[in-house]
């Protein structure tokens, strides 16, 4: 039976191992000037090395021939053994996916107190998938890691770090950690040159890219793909047997879809991805195929140069440069970032590939934010700007600007328009007079309607904001208020008292005398002992405050009673006026009450 190419060509030595040279160099120094540490941990993502240099460290502790650049011979009787996983006396590889519970570490505890088959030999245990361990195995070996028998080393791998961070922290502190790096399509397409050359197999270009695209970073993927193209076909690795194999989709396919979006034929999009899955195409490598030929088409159009695409994808993008604009481009990709992780998990991926080539073929039916914002008075457009307009008389400075702040969304509850500040937008002729319907009343007060302004007015933002005017205290109008008096009181130094005012509630206004409900005493005697400021707050909003009453929510026979209509409708419309600050504004300029 032949070896697998994975197993074949698994490096002997430090220099053999691709990519990782910061790994392997902190090695071969280590055992060259005898500071070899007594735990190690690998780090990174599968097929990277993280075993392979476990085992050439131990190859290179326990070689038979010492050589002077402490590489290991991988001839010898012991590097044959431990290179190739057999049993040995003192390497021993544990797979602590099988082995994690608190009584394997024991006995790996006791396994490692006995001395090394030589005085010239080290004992290491290299555990794979270290992350599965239990956190009381991880305390068990936790002693013994950290103070271990002579010439006895550990090594730990794995492809979760964090998972070992949660569960045993300490054990970070007692090992050099060593993270492994993600090998890139060109690292993983040099290699599978020097395999195929050795197993004098010729290779298209194309096809190499694809095993590297598809192996995902992994050396070892890539040559297990490797090795099933070769058992499908004999001969040359051609890029047309690496689709039949790994049921890649064609070029062609790709460029096809692209073309619709690009036409704005969203019609077809249905056609062409039903005939896509009648001939057994994979809706996930269609989806990194259309990403990855956006990314490939947005480098080109901004004057880079695709590396990881193939010969026929890079020549056909270069052909239709300029079908897409850059911004375009980069919103396509971003819905495809956003999509990716639903669709891996979705049981319906033909219809999200679907629904996601028909936003891409409807993407020329946007509105530029620009272009809306250019044509807004005072945008960036054609429209001359205040500042253009007074730089022709420097003596002269503008009183004020004119607030840009959106209406709908003050900054914060203190900065909150209110209705009579508010006036409409003039888009069309600024100067022309625009006329303004009677606000609706209420019934109570429909005959007391306040007349209408005969022309808008512009707010000024340097301009001071207008003070409301006092109205009678009622409670339901200092419960939609009431945050406003927190911040009179925090504004005027008192920033305990208006954190129990924040805390408490008013319970009820009578004949000028507020009643404020707390939940502690402590609370109620802060409030009380500044009862003086609380007072002033509520006289700068409300006319006709006399006193103030503080009562406990438990314990007291005024506060255990059940809750009003009234005290519902008071909360509800506190409710609703912190939550909408227009409508806060409407319940005092127009008056409002809140009916059920």
């Amino acid at each position: 039976m032949s070896l697998a190419l994975a197993r074949k060509y698994r490096p002997r030595r430090f220099a053999d191992v691709a990519v990782q040279t910061h790994v392997a160099t902190t090695l071969r120094s280590a055992i060259e000037h005898d500071r070899v540490a007594n735990a190690y941990l690998f780090c990174g993502p599968r097929g990277t090395g993280k075993t392979t240099l476990a085992r050439v460290l131990a190859m290179a502790l326990n070689c038979e021939k010492r050589r002077p650049d402490r590489e290991p011979c991988g001839n010898c009787q012991s590097c044959d053994r431990i290179w190739a996983g057999s049993a040995s006396l003192d390497v021993v590889e544990i797979d602590a996916a099988s082995n994690r519970s608190v009584d394997d570490a024991r006995d790996l505890r006791e396994r490692a107190m006995y001395a090394p088959s030589g005085d010239d030999r080290y004992k290491v245990y290299i555990i794979d998938e270290a992350h599965m361990l239990t956190k009381e195995a991880w305390n068990t070996l936790l002693k013994i890691i950290e103070e271990p028998p002579p010439r006895v080393v550990f090594v730990f791998a794995t492809t979760e770090p964090q998972k070992i961070a949660n569960a045993a922290a300490p054990i970070l502190s007692r090992v050099q950690r060593f993270d492994l790096r993600r090998m890139s399509p060109h690292d993983v397409r040099e290699r599978l040159v020097a395999v195929l050359a050795a197993e004098n197999v010729t290779a298209e270009s194309d096809a190499l890219g694809m095993l590297a695209r598809a192996a995902d970073g992994s050396m070892r993927d890539a040559l297990s793909l490797t090795d099933q193209v070769l058992s499908l076909g004999t001969g040359a690795v051609t890029a047309q047997l690496v689709r039949d194999t790994l049921g890649l989709v064609h070029d062609d396919e790709i460029l096809a879809l692209l073309a619709i979006i690009a036409e704005r034929r969203a019609g077809d999009v249905f056609t062409e991805v039903a005939r896509l899955a009648d001939h057994g195409a994979e809706f996930g490598l269609l989806l990194a195929g259309v990403t990855d030929a956006l990314r490939g088409e947005l480098a080109i159009a901004l004057g880079a140069k695709p590396a990881d695409l193939s010969e026929l994808m890079l020549a056909a993008l270069e052909a239709s440069k300029g079908r897409f604009t850059p911004p375009d481009l980069l919103r396509m990709l971003h819905i495809s970032v956003e999509l990716e992780p639903h669709f891996r998990r979705s049981s319906q991926q033909q219809l999200l590939f679907e629904t996601l080539l028909v936003r891409f073929a409807l993407l020329d039916r946007t509105v530029d934010l620009e272009e809306v914002l250019k044509g807004l008075p005072g945008g960036s457009g054609s429209a001359e700007r205040p500042s253009e307009r007074h730089s022709e008389r420097p003596s002269e400075r503008p009183a004020a600007r004119v607030s840009e702040r959106p209406l709908d969304r003050p900054a914060d509850r203190s900065a909150a328009p209110r209705m009579r500040d508010v006036e409409p937008r003039m888009l069309a002729e600024p100067t022309r007079p625009v006329a303004m319907a009677a606000a609706p009343t209420t019934r109570r007060d429909a005959a007391a309607a306040r007349p209408v302004p005969p022309a808008p007015t512009v707010v000024l933002a340097d301009a001071p904001a207008p003070i409301p005017p006092m109205q009678p205290i009622e409670l339901n109008r200092l419960a939609g208020r009431w945050d406003d008096v927190v911040e009179a009181v925090r504004a005027s130094g008192r920033g305990l008292v208006a954190s129990s005012l924040a805390e408490a509630i008013p319970a009820n206004v009578s004949n000028g005398v507020v009643t404020i409900q707390v939940a502690s005493e402590a609370l109620g005697a802060a409030i009380e002992r500044a009862s003086d400021t609380v007072l002033g707050a509520l006289r700068v909003s409300f006319s006709g405050v006399q006193q103030i009453v503080i009562v406990r929510a438990e314990g007291t026979q005024a506060t255990q009673k059940r809750m009003t209509e009234g005290d519902v409708i008071a909360h509800r419309v506190a409710t609703l006026r912190k939550g909408a600050p227009l409508l806060d504004a409407a319940f005092d300029t127009l008056d409002l009450r809140l009916i059920e």
